[in-house]
């Protein structure tokens, strides 16, 4: 694994950018990258976040480009992810870790049988009154589940609010999928990842090669399932265990890195129809 990191040797970066330009040539490029800590800073108000403008300017230039697709894979709700994302009405989104798929105009609905939609009742009522009972924890409403914020919670209590919402949520269903992320702790009643996702989208879009760029522990999913051999492309934003093959210090490496992948492709495209 090679690191872009500025304290990381020359030849690290230079690694990465020559992957980049074999990338910009393949003949069906998919770019599936996820959104908070990748595209955008985090903010406190989830709502607020929005791609750096350099990072959204050159997926503007990409996804009109042919032979070209971009999504956003998230573990926000797709109604979430559409309004940070500014998405179109031809947006590819995945949302909830790959339980809700959007390809294009056509949605995926989300038929939750009976005792799911039990169970996610009962679930809410637990940890809502859990989040209640501790200063700044937030509770997120999802689709198939629930996400226990504690980014305003005190530091020091960090692992003590995981502990807590692990215990309740125990006691509704030993069943859930759980997912552990940055400052946050989700519960579903419906299991999926963002792997499963980035297989989806490959086999919508037929792509030959996919570029998944993360910064989370539940992105690991994605790079779990690229296929290097085939040109495929992780990309780990920030610090952390990762089976990604480069990494890169943060949101504004990644705009860096678009601008000049939105520059090959576009290069590549001209020269192909002359």
């Amino acid at each position: 694994m090679t690191d872009t990191a500025s304290h990381r040797p020359p030849a690290a970066a230079v690694a990465l950018a020559g992957a980049l330009q074999e990338l910009a040539r393949a003949d069906r490029l998919l770019l599936a990258l996820d959104f908070d800590g990748t595209l955008a800073p985090f903010v406190d108000v989830p709502r607020g976040a929005r791609a750096l403008p350099e990072s959204k300017a050159a997926l503007d230039r990409l996804e009109h480009l042919p032979r070209t697709w971009v999504a956003y894979v998230s573990g926000r709700p797709l109604t979430s992810l559409e309004t940070v994302t500014e998405a179109d009405e031809d947006a590819l989104l995945v949302g909830s870790h790959g339980v809700e798929i959007r390809f294009g105009r056509d949605g995926v609905s989300l038929d939750l049988t009976d005792d799911e939609q039990a169970t996610l009742e009962r679930l809410g009522g637990v940890l809502q009154e859990l989040v209640d009972s501790i200063p700044g924890a937030k509770l997120e409403i999802k689709p198939v589940g629930f996400g226990v914020h504690y980014r305003q919670v005190d530091p020091a209590e960090g692992r003590t609010v995981v502990a807590r919402a692990r215990e309740a949520a125990a006691g509704v269903s030993d069943a859930l999928t759980i997912r552990d992320g940055k400052d946050i702790i989700e519960f579903s009643v419906r299991g999926a990842n963002k792997g499963d996702g980035v297989e989806r989208l490959r086999e919508y879009t037929k792509a030959t090669a996919v570029l998944f760029a993360g910064d989370d522990v539940t992105d690991e999913d994605g790079f779990a399932v690229l296929r290097p051999e085939r040109g495929d492309v992780g990309i780990k934003v920030g610090a952390g265990e990762t089976a990604a093959q480069y990494r890169v210090a943060d949101e504004r490496a990644i705009a860096t890195l678009l601008g000049l992948l939105a520059q090959a492709r576009e290069a590549h495209v001209n020269s192909s129809t002359d």
